[in-house]
């Protein structure tokens, strides 16, 4: 049995729902507050006022980690589960925004489409300062007030609807952007439960993992990234494809698609799934598989596309981020490093060296994409597992790495991983990344001081109770005659889940309660 009941899960729930309070209220003082609030709500503090602030940011999301850390040992089952993100998620609710300015961005670039701007040829900064989007477009800051959108156009029409109803207006835009937020929260709780179910896994830990995750909380709920959004749509889409319905799951993925790049992935898994699903020979197979999602998907981008009148400038617009460095990138680490090592060798440019070795780490990514999608179409690994695995070596490999993009992969990892070293290294990165990033949104060097010291905590408490408990050491694992608690938040215990049900842990099973149904 466990050493801790599902009773401590109260506790632990209280624990969190302090420390996000805690972070809401010091993100008041030391969030990322706009450059200018006509409200006069998110305005700067004096010294004293942000320096209470910075320990309550701090030691809120401290208390958040822990919390989340404990309360993933309790067995709590779903519906508990469901609640504790309801408690953690309410502070969030009215908090400016925190960890980014990114939520800015998209508030200028849909004032941008109301008034008629191009976002793919010009940034926020031709918006007139005293109009519609105006404070939002001061509040982006640096290189980015020049930056064209990356974004989809059903992303930009969501961030038109809210300019249009807010005219601009930084607090209640930022609000309606957090209830996208939310929403994209409780459909990635959703698509959790339903896509566990389908690979035989705990659905308590899946929620443990995916939806409760202080990175999610931390970078969704508080930042407000459309990460969450990409995120909730590609997993509900992904779901929808395994259960047969691979017309419904194409549309979702591609309204994904649509809003981040990224989400392209997935539809390649789901063309495996749909070729392996389906009847006939090899190449009917392999044909059904590779038109059905694509021309359903390609559809959807073409009509919604002409619907919103946005253009197809988002195409050529994916590489934007990509030149600005980021030092969680190892790949334009190292090329830059190597660039700067043959100037002082040779005398060349650094930046072609950088972008040399950065296109080749990103290729090799690519390889691992298709790699990955070829083992699970040949049967040896569950095809929503290989999305999961793909995209977060995809990050990994990418020439811009931020500590929210964890979440692509993680996502989808909670639900399909079972006691594997994969789901360990999840975990201890998704504790660890919170630290990255100031709640002001910069990225000090002692932020990566408290990421990898998170890291090294997380690795001696994984290896302490492997040994003391003689079991794995996360949620999802656990010994025969293990009970999960499936019923509701009083802890009554449920049905008996067992974990490996499908497969082995390293692949996420590739036999029975894999979910994957024929149909159209």
């Amino acid at each position: 049995m466990r050493e801790t009941g599902t009773g401590n899960g109260g506790r632990y729930r209280l624990l969190g729902t302090a420390g996000a309070a805690a972070a809401v209220a010091g993100g008041w003082a030391v969030g990322t507050l706009p450059a200018h609030d006509p409200w006069g709500l998110w305005v700067p503090h004096g010294t004293a006022v942000t320096a209470a602030g910075y320990a309550l940011a701090y030691g809120g999301l401290t208390a958040l980690v822990v919390a989340w850390w404990l309360y993933g040992r309790t067995g709590a089952g779903v519906r508990h589960g469901l609640v504790t993100l309801g408690w953690w998620t309410a502070p969030f609710v009215v908090a400016p925004p925190l960890y980014s300015a990114d939520v800015y961005s998209y508030i200028a670039q849909g004032a941008m489409v109301l008034e008629g701007h191009d976002v793919y040829e010009a940034g926020p900064s031709v918006l007139d300062p005293a109009g519609p989007g105006g404070d939002a477009a001061a509040s982006v800051g640096g290189h980015w007030t020049e930056t064209p959108a990356p974004y989809g156009p059903f992303f930009l029409v969501l961030a038109r609807a809210v300019a249009w109803a807010t005219g601009g207006t930084i607090v209640p835009a930022v609000l309606a952007m957090r209830l996208i937020a939310l929403a994209a929260l409780a459909l990635i709780a959703w698509a959790l439960l339903h896509l566990a179910r389908e690979h035989g896994r705990s659905p308590g830990a899946a929620l443990w993992l995916g939806a409760l995750n202080p990175l999610l909380l931390m970078h969704v709920a508080g930042g407000l990234h459309n990460d969450g959004l990409m995120t909730g749509l590609m997993l509900a889409g992904t779901v929808l494809v395994l259960r047969g319905r691979w017309i419904a799951g194409s549309v979702l993925i591609a309204l994904a698609m649509m809003v981040k790049s990224p989400a392209a992935v997935a539809l390649l898994f789901a063309a495996v799934v749909v070729g392996r699903a389906a009847s006939g020979g090899p190449v009917r197979r392999t044909v059904k598989g590779l038109l059905g999602p694509g021309a359903v998907a390609g559809a959807v981008v073409l009509l919604a596309t002409l619907a919103a009148g946005t253009g197809f400038g988002w195409v050529s617009t994916q590489g934007v981020a990509g030149r600005i460095h980021t030092a969680l990138s190892a790949s334009s680490d190292i090329g830059l490093g190597l660039g700067h090592l043959l100037r002082l060798l040779a005398g060349t440019d650094p930046e072609p060296v950088k972008a040399a070795v950065q296109n080749l780490v990103l290729a090799a990514g690519i390889a691992l994409i298709l790699w990955l999608a070829w083992r699970s179409a040949t049967g040896r690994l569950e095809p929503a597992h290989g999305l999961g695995l793909g995209l977060v070596g995809l990050v990994a490999l990418s020439p811009m790495v931020q500590p929210w993009y964890l979440l692509w992969g993680t996502a989808v990892l909670a639900a399909t991983a079972g006691a594997s070293r994969v789901r360990d290294v999840v975990a201890v990165l998704s504790a660890a990344l919170v630290y990255e990033t100031q709640p002001s949104g910069s990225t000090p060097v002692y932020g990566f001081v408290l990421a990898g010291l998170t890291c090294a905590a997380g690795a001696l408490l994984l290896r302490r109770e492997a040994a003391a408990n003689g079991t794995p050491p996360l949620p999802g694992r656990r010994r025969a005659g293990d009970t999960e608690d499936t019923g509701d938040a009083t802890g009554t215990k449920g049905t008996k889940d067992i974990e490996g049900a499908g497969g082995t842990a390293d692949t996420g099973g590739t036999g029975a309660g894999t979910g994957v149904r024929a149909g159209a």
